[in-house]
């Protein structure tokens, strides 16, 4: 008993030197936004991971050669995004505060917070809501008005309302502003 126990326990311990080295790379880098307005001060910590992935392997492991070269393996890379917004953690595949240029020419923010994003719409002190669905759509909140919407391939934030007059759908392009 004691040597099949001696046995497993050397056999768990070896199975950990033959497994596959990799070289690890991780960055992290964190901003931390304080807004002031009328309700007070809000504070908003991101932290960008973004993690670097390759695996180690040599051109000629069966030689004899004591000097072995590195064969170029490709990178795995992860990149993550927590967002904590008046104590709320969430996780953000991308983050798409920024500032856009709505289809009448007039400039929108929209930022993040602790459910979603908010737009802050000009002259108004109630910012619209943009909360995202689960099948990667958004739904965009404002004044009685509801619209699904998308982040098109460059960034820009693609409404689409309904219109019961019309029977038919209105759809507004907000480009993105750098």
């Amino acid at each position: 008993m004691k040597t099949v126990f001696l046995g497993l326990l050397a056999i768990v311990f070896s199975a950990n030197s033959f497994a596959q080295n990799t070289n690890v790379q991780q960055e992290v880098k964190t901003t931390t936004t304080t807004i002031k307005d009328s309700d007070g001060e809000k504070k908003i910590v991101k932290k960008e991971k973004i993690r670097e992935v390759q695996d180690i392997e040599l051109k000629d492991a069966e030689s004899k050669k004591i000097n072995k070269e590195m064969e170029e393996t490709p990178v795995k890379v992860t990149a993550t995004t927590e967002v904590t917004v008046d104590g709320v953690t969430r996780t953000v595949d991308v983050d798409r505060s920024a500032y856009y240029l709505g289809p009448n020419g007039t400039k929108y923010q929209v930022a993040i917070d602790k459910s979603g994003y908010s737009v802050m719409l000009p002259n108004t002190k109630k910012p619209a809501l943009l909360r995202k669905t689960s099948n990667d759509n958004y739904i965009y909140v404002n004044r009685g008005k509801v619209s699904v919407g998308h982040f098109d391939k460059d960034g820009n934030l693609v409404l689409e309302t309904y219109d019961e007059k019309n029977d038919k759908m209105i759809v507004e392009k907000f480009n993105l502003v750098k």
